[in-house]
């Protein structure tokens, strides 16, 4: 070899050098991870849409599920709650007044029942792949807006048969939709990162939502809620959510001044905190699963 061949090989030595990767246990605090979080993006849209496919596998009539269970849940409850329980509705036709209330109610649910069973549901790639485990409780999240579209199609055909046109306050939809969206996404990612060590947020769900829907003005106006308690009520962030969606749409009595306030608060304070508790209990999460 030459002397002029040297430097030249040198290089090529230096090229060849394989990339060492140096791999270190977590902390205590592993950090939030916002930016692994929209790197790896294409990984929780994947999860998303597996969510969509395996449920309503093997299922007679499909996504039409997403319609028939809002439509039977209004015909029952406008037969026991509005005929016969005569409940006031604020001047709206009462399966309308009830689908308003329960179409932000069935995406928040979802993404409960579905997002707080989605790290043990998805043991095989918690204990053997390396992904941000925080995309399996937001894919349901995010799968629940598919039906959440599907319903409201639903809620447009209401519109159009008891003619009730929306103003100018639908503008304010989008806020009420993300409210709702972070808030079961808040809490499913408390009660998922609970549910790997302690079974019984499973058991206890169940009655965790039907509570959920009965504090929540669904069946019935928040206008029946007496004022010294209004504050208290509004804590939980669906009410406004639900009273809002009302207003936007139909026109009926807007959220009070407080709930305004308490609603995004509440709804921002479970986000955050739910997943800074995901994130400092995903360490343990391939150990208990």
């Amino acid at each position: 070899m030459t002397a002029a061949d040297q430097p030249s090989a040198a290089g090529s030595a230096a090229i060849e050098q394989p990339r060492r990767t140096i791999i270190k246990p977590a902390g205590r605090w592993p950090g939030l991870a916002l930016r692994e979080l929209w790197d790896f993006r294409a990984i929780c849209l994947v999860l998303a849409r597996r969510n969509l496919m395996v449920r309503y596998r093997q299922t007679l009539v499909g996504a039409s599920w997403s319609l028939i269970q809002p439509i039977l849940l209004m015909l029952a409850f406008t037969v026991f709650f509005g005929i016969l329980g005569r409940l006031p509705s604020e001047s709206l036709p009462y399966p309308l007044f009830f689908f308003l209330g329960l179409v932000p109610w069935q995406m928040v649910s979802k993404i409960l029942n579905e997002g707080s069973g989605s790290i043990v549901a998805n043991a095989a790639l918690v204990t053997r792949v390396y992904l941000p485990r925080a995309y399996f409780p937001t894919s349901v999240a995010l799968a629940s807006l598919v039906d959440f579209a599907l319903a409201g199609a639903v809620l447009v055909l209401m519109l159009i048969i008891f003619g009730v046109m929306p103003g100018a306050t639908v503008v304010a939809l989008p806020l009420f939709i993300a409210i709702a969206w972070i808030t079961g996404l808040g809490v499913a990612y408390w009660l998922s990162a609970l549910n790997v060590a302690y079974r019984d947020v499973a058991l206890i769900l169940p009655f965790l939502t039907q509570m959920g829907m009965f504090l929540s003005p669904i069946i019935y106006p928040a206008s029946l809620i007496p004022e010294p308690f209004r504050v208290l009520y509004f804590l939980n962030p669906i009410a406004f959510v639900v009273t809002g969606f009302r207003w936007s749409i139909a026109g009926a009595t807007p959220p009070p001044p407080e709930a305004w306030i308490l609603g995004p608060l509440v709804a921002v304070a479970l986000f955050v905190t739910g997943y800074v508790f995901f994130r400092y209990r995903e360490r343990t999460f391939s150990d208990l699963v």
